[in-house]
């Protein structure tokens, strides 16, 4: 069985090919422009898979600020286009488009935690392209030859991942402290506000279990059921690495109107496929510290 994942070569996408020994795995990064249709089909046509996790996105909310037409361009049409090239190319497999909590935008207290049913308000460009991509595969499941499965993945954590997302910057600055090479200062916004943090290998076992259990045309939450402050994860990593650290704010880091808590219910994951979180929270921030401290090193 082959297994493409498009923008595969990522944070996540790694972590996907670690956990699929069952199939042969193709990745492809930026040599695939998702928003060219000739890029993705003849992506199809070379690789002609059974299978297809689309991973590819604008990852970042400020990215798709400063670039509002690319982010629709990829968030959107790069999914318009797999799934037309998939369609043209005979696939009968079975797809997984990976789309985002942010889809839900601001959400009151009351909602939580929140389920695939409550209203969508995006908030960014990059949110409105998951939510219009997210429309477009449940109204292509009605009439496609192939299985369509939807996952809207909440904050997601783990080694590899960028210092451009707030905890691995955290885990940054602290392995740094550890080793000796940075003052135990650490620049802060709001870190009393709480999210929804899944391990991204629980995640990427989700996902797998997605495209081979999922219902075709559902949207499924991949989370972990509880919600965290963002303080409270910098003192367990701070503890794990054995530093005492001043948090200091930083007015340009404090993001006005933001969220103060956001959390998920996996409810209709576990049902439909078993999956669980498995890997605690102090494990994935263990593994995080590792991760930049054996970078930091070299």
């Amino acid at each position: 069985m082959k297994l493409l994942l498009i923008g595969g070569n990522g944070f996540v996408g790694r972590h996907v090919v670690s956990l699929s020994g069952m199939y042969e795995v193709v990745s492809t990064g930026s040599e695939c422009d998702v928003s060219d249709w000739t890029s993705v089909a003849g992506l199809i046509e070379r690789v002609r898979p059974d299978k297809v996790i689309h991973l590819a996105a604008v990852t970042t909310l400020a990215e798709s600020f400063e670039n509002p037409r690319r982010a629709l361009d990829v968030n959107f049409g790069g999914v318009f286009n797999v799934l037309s090239a998939l369609q043209e190319s005979g696939f009968e497999g079975d797809m997984l488009f990976v789309s985002s909590s942010e889809v839900y935008g601001h959400l009151p207290e009351s909602a939580l935690p929140v389920g695939e049913e409550w209203r969508l308000k995006p908030a960014s460009p990059y949110a409105v392209g998951k939510m219009a991509a997210e429309a477009l595969c449940c109204q292509w499941s009605l009439n496609s030859p192939f299985r369509i499965v939807v996952a809207r993945p909440f904050n997601h954590i783990g080694p590899g991942q960028s210092e451009r997302f707030s905890i691995s910057n955290f885990a940054r600055q602290i392995a740094a402290v550890k080793l000796g090479i940075a003052e135990p200062v650490i620049h802060v916004g709001d870190i009393d506000t709480s999210r929804d943090f899944t391990d991204v290998r629980d995640v990427a076992r989700a996902y797998l279990l997605l495209l081979d259990k999922g219902r075709s045309g559902e949207i499924y939450n991949v989370c972990s059921g509880e919600d965290r402050t963002i303080r409270s994860m910098i003192m367990c990593m701070s503890e794990i690495a054995g530093v005492d650290v001043e948090l200091r704010s930083d007015p340009a880091r404090i993001r006005p109107n933001d969220q103060r808590r956001v959390f998920g219910d996996h409810a209709r994951l576990s049902g439909d496929t078993g999956w669980r979180p498995r890997i605690p929270i102090d494990r994935t921030l263990s593994d995080l510290l590792d991760h930049w401290s054996e970078k930091l090193d070299a």
